[in-house]
């Protein structure tokens, strides 16, 4: 299980479908709660959404823990910068697509820089669709057509299933297994998942489960 940390403001949030903030925490509470996970996946959604960044509350959490960052990594130069500051991964998503079409040159551009291993592409979907900007925006893109030809720009994919996020009420493990089977890279999947067993279909398909509000309600009960 790998528990995800959304930084806003440099506060640690929970959003449903990425609009209405369900939860605010302290990041210093948070880490102390998450001490004996290894790998935590960071997105900072201010820089997701263009309005800012968390790049100290970032550094920090690299200090303490193995961490997959992601949110506003537009440019070579910035996924240098978030490696720089201990990130074992980075997390790619908007600048994956450019005029809805996937921007080829600039996933070369990346991979010659940096190389695949060190990269992640986030795959956010709603009805099928791929989102981007901070999940404001929907492209053309179905899901299913694309992750194939990612596969060699990137080590993992991070699949958000937004139908679902945030609201606590179950995810779609078809919908996941389909992508698995799509993919010899590995797979990360996030949105929604609620349950002990649906973590365990996930883990039996060899998907990694992302929690948020899973992880959150257990650490306030």
């Amino acid at each position: 299980m790998i528990p995800c940390i959304d930084l806003m403001a440099g506060k640690v949030v929970q959003l449903v479908q990425g609009k209405e903030k369900k939860l605010e925490l302290e990041l210093d509470f948070v880490m102390d709660k998450l001490a004996n996970y290894k790998t935590i996946q960071v997105i900072d959604l201010d820089g997701a959404m263009g309005k800012g960044s968390n790049l100290e509350q970032i550094k920090l959490i690299c200090s303490r823990f193995n961490c997959r960052v992601g949110g506003g990594i537009r440019t070579v130069e910035k996924a240098k910068e978030i490696l720089a500051l201990g990130a074992e991964k980075v997390i790619i998503s908007s600048s994956v697509f450019r005029d809805g079409k996937v921007d080829y040159g600039f996933l070369t551009s990346l991979y010659n820089k940096i190389g695949k291993k060190k990269v992640m592409i986030a795959l956010d979907t709603f009805k099928g669709k791929v989102l981007i900007k901070g999940w404001k925006e929907s492209t053309n893109l179905i899901i299913f057509d694309i992750i194939k030809k990612l596969e060699p720009y990137c080590s993992e994919f991070l699949a958000t299933y937004v139908d679902k996020e945030g609201m606590m009420q179950g995810t779609d493990i078809d919908f996941f297994r389909k992508l698995k089977e799509l993919t010899s890279n590995e797979l990360t999947a996030a949105g929604g998942i609620t349950t002990k067993e649906e973590i365990n279909a996930l883990e039996n398909i060899n998907i990694k489960p992302a929690l948020g509000m899973y992880i959150y309600s257990s650490m306030l009960n």
